[in-house]
């Protein structure tokens, strides 16, 4: 597919040549490794380094620590070339870069900045984010990990599951920094959730667990994590004490677009090889193009896709980094994209039928990463709560 669509998908010519720029480093560089890291469960820690010399890993940080101080647009373009080869390395580099990286850019001091900013950008240090609990995932209030001051640092107490990147390699090495949502009291009745900064080498963080067999994004590590007494410095809390809704509210909206983003390269790959493999194919003498169920599958996912697309990169161009304005619509591409991303997958497999249930087409390997997006980042159910709260406020259509 070609892409002349410049005015809403390249909308500069910075944007262009970042395109251009991570697709050929996918082609050259993430797409052979892909289908053996997912087959072997692991994380290609060297390669995601890569990303730091071409200034993907601080895409959206500012200039002053590292950064590329590029736009919402620019993340959602490396997060839909990353996913056209490897979704689950697209979802650690997410991890990194936007749940990590751009939360501690937007909702940490200019002192935490210039220490931690610079080394994630680079690709030193792998950044991660931890607020969910092996008994609640969005349900966030629910959270039992508690930290409490204790004259110049906080006593961090409680366990973090299903965290991207949570692990670096298969010896449990926990991430080098991780940004962890904690309890730390309560006010007229209301918990009140902080921020904190922990890093490698803070007596009582550890890994947990690796988590292993999952359905798909294997190429990423998921590990539980533990904080055990772990002692983080006062200087380490993000803002003030009670500040982390404001904190999620900031990043989520930019989480759930490059969730979206993922599932638009993962469905641009699937129409690609239906679409081709159609050609090629034949049976009763003509190519599989040719008849009605197989332009059902391939035209209905082509205009599903396009239809989506349009609206992530809409809602990217109007996404402002630094303000919490848009969760409207951050939740709707995320709804619209991820189930889109994953019946389009759905479908290249029935196009190919046995040869679409084997690794060597790519497809089954993308509807397995597809799922995830239905649940990462808010459920779909979540998104559809959100979206109605919303529009009952705010009906502006």
């Amino acid at each position: 597919m070609s892409y002349k669509e410049f005015d809403l998908f390249n909308p500069t010519e910075e944007h262009k040549m970042l395109r251009e720029t991570v697709a050929a480093f996918c082609a050259s560089e993430v797409e052979p490794q892909a289908h053996e890291f997912d087959k072997k469960e692991e994380f290609n820690l060297p390669l995601f380094k890569k990303l730091g010399d071409l200034g993907l890993l601080g895409i959206t940080a500012g200039s002053d620590f590292g950064g590329s101080e590029m736009d919402a647009v620019a993340a959602v373009i490396a997060h839909e070339e990353l996913s056209y080869s490897d979704p689950g390395f697209g979802l650690a580099y997410l991890a990194h870069a936007m749940l990590c990286v751009n939360n501690i850019n937007v909702n940490a001091s200019d002192e935490i900045k210039s220490r931690i900013l610079p080394k994630l950008c680079s690709g030193e240090w792998v950044g991660a984010m931890a607020m969910s609990e092996p008994h609640m995932g969005t349900d966030v209030m629910g959270m039992k990990t508690q930290a409490v001051k204790n004259g110049d640092h906080y006593v961090l107490n409680g366990q973090k599951m299903w965290i991207t990147n949570g692990a670096t390699d298969e010896n449990k090495t926990p991430a080098d920094v991780v940004l962890v949502y904690a309890k730390t009291g309560e006010k007229n009745g209301r918990a009140l959730v902080s921020t904190f900064i922990v890093e490698k080498g803070f007596s009582g963080y550890s890994v947990g667990q690796k988590i292993q067999d999952k359905l798909g994004m294997r190429a990423s590590n998921t590990a539980e994590l533990v904080f055990d007494n772990c002692k983080v410095p006062v200087s380490n809390l993000v803002g003030n004490e009670g500040d982390s809704m404001l904190h999620m509210m900031r990043n989520l909206e930019i989480e759930r677009l490059t969730l979206a983003a993922q599932s638009i390269g993962i469905a641009r790959r699937c129409i690609e090889v239906m679409s081709k493999y159609s050609e090629e194919r034949q049976a009763f003498g003509k190519s599989l193009s040719f008849f009605g169920q197989i332009q059902n599958y391939i035209g209905t996912s082509y205009a599903e896709y396009k239809s989506a697309k349009a609206y992530v990169y809409d809602t990217a161009r109007r996404m402002d980094l630094s303000s919490h304005s848009g969760r409207l619509d951050s939740d709707g591409v995320k709804l619209v994209a991820s189930t889109m991303a994953k019946n389009v997958a759905d479908r290249a497999i029935q196009v190919l039928g046995g040869y679409g249930y084997v690794g060597e087409y790519h497809v089954e390997r993308l509807w397995r990463d597809a799922k995830l997006l239905e649940i990462g980042g808010g459920t779909i159910e979540a998104h559809q709560k959100n979206i109605t709260r919303d529009l009952s406020k705010h009906l502006v259509l």
